[in-house]
Formats: C-alpha cells, sequence, structure tokens
C-alpha cells in the first residue's frame, strides 16, 4: 500500500527545486490567478524554518512590510510556484529562526549569531 503512495508522490514531485536552507534571503515567485489572466507575484523575505520531508515539505518566509512582521507557508513542491531564488545566502546555527519575530527594524532581517 504505501509503495502506490510513493509512487504517486514521486510523479507530483518537482524534480528543479532550487537549493536554499534556513537563514537564506529568498524571492518566491508565485502564479496568482485573477479571473482569467495569470501573473508572477515575488514575495521575498528570510527563510525562517523548514518542515515536513517528501511531497509535504513546507517552508516558512518571513518579511517586514510597513513595520509589520508578515510571514507565508510555501509547499516545495506546489505548481503555484514557478521558482525560488537566494539573494543571499544566510549562516544560521539552528534549524528555527522564531528569534526573528521579537526582533524590530533593520535588525530583524539580518541573520546572525
Amino acid at each position: 500500500m504505501s509503495t502506490i503512495i510513493d509512487i504517486i508522490e514521486k510523479e507530483q514531485q518537482k524534480t528543479d527545486v532550487s537549493r536554499f536552507k534556513v537563514g537564506d534571503g529568498v524571492r518566491v515567485h508565485t502564479r496568482v490567478r485573477e479571473g482569467d489572466k495569470e501573473r508572477i507575484q515575488i514575495f521575498a523575505g528570510i527563510v525562517i524554518g523548514r518542515k515536513g520531508r517528501g511531497i509535504n515539505e513546507t517552508f516558512t518566509v518571513r518579511r517586514i512590510s510597513y513595520g509589520e512582521g508578515v510571514e507565508r507557508v510555501f509547499p516545495i513542491h506546489s505548481p503555484r510556484i514557478s521558482k525560488v531564488e537566494v539573494e543571499k545566502a544566510g549562516k544560521a546555527r539552528r534549524a528555527k529562526l522564531n528569534y526573528l519575530r521579537d526582533r524590530k527594524g533593520k535588525e530583524a532581517t539580518a541573520v546572525r549569531e
């Protein structure tokens, strides 16, 4: 039974997933459908966590927008995500960067420990 599920999941996984890790500054290009048109919308921020494995793997991106912290969770293998660009490589010494949620201003965008 699980081999059938593995085969189905393998078909739906993306093969051209870009390599990024927690702490990196990324630009996530998502396809947004508005009526009958489709456009690309970019969400830029810092990866504060990765979770799951296989087809269920997700990552969380955080950015500061008009002084307010905004987080968004993206599935890695979603067909809505066209690509993930790494703007700036970060050096994080932990798996989840939840401490960035408490920081204000420019220090909320810098990953240094």
